[in-house]
């Protein structure tokens, strides 16, 4: 076994875009298809203004794993924190290390980048991952709560809030 951990070129569009589709049945979601993918890819994350940032876990040549994440601003004042949106490891890979190569880039790169924090989050019963995290000593927060707006939420929300309050006539 040989694991590295690299950032993604783009040479590697379409096995992010493979990875990507196994996220996707992963969570139970309808996967587009790698063609769909591949474009969304190679858009997001190597077009003029990328997204996120992709690291790749790697036992030899063959892709295992991927990290995918993004800086936001501001975080502790007017510091930067990084946002891990997605760890994902091969389901064959899984309880080899590759995880926590991984993570321990994440951590390198965000230290190296000035952020004050690293955040993420994972499902409620999702526990193999909460025995994961937990096992890397970094605790669940419990004083935060996570909301997401969906297209269909937010498309709503923003046509519900141009129009202002409700009238009281």
């Amino acid at each position: 076994m040989t694991l590295t951990v690299e950032p993604a070129a783009e040479r590697d569009v379409t096995g992010i875009a493979a990875l990507i589709g196994e996220i996707a049945h992963h969570y139970g979601g309808a996967d587009p298809g790698p063609d769909r993918h591949v474009s969304r890819v190679k858009e997001l994350i190597f077009g003029e203004r990328p997204d996120a940032h992709v690291l790749l876990a790697r036992d030899a040549d063959r892709l295992v794993g991927l990290a995918a994440f993004s800086f936001l601003w501001p975080a502790a004042g007017s510091t930067r924190s990084l946002y891990l949106k997605e760890l994902y490891v091969r389901a064959a890979d899984r309880r080899r290390g590759v995880g926590r190569l991984l993570m321990a880039r994440v951590f390198e790169i965000a230290a190296a980048s000035g952020c004050s924090r690293v955040e993420w989050t994972t499902e409620r019963d999702n526990q193999d991952a909460r025995r994961f995290y937990q096992r890397l000593g970094v605790p669940a927060r419990p004083d935060k709560i996570f909301y997401r707006a969906d297209a269909e939420i937010f498309t709503a929300t923003s046509q519900r809030l141009r129009e202002g309050p409700p009238s009281t006539a």
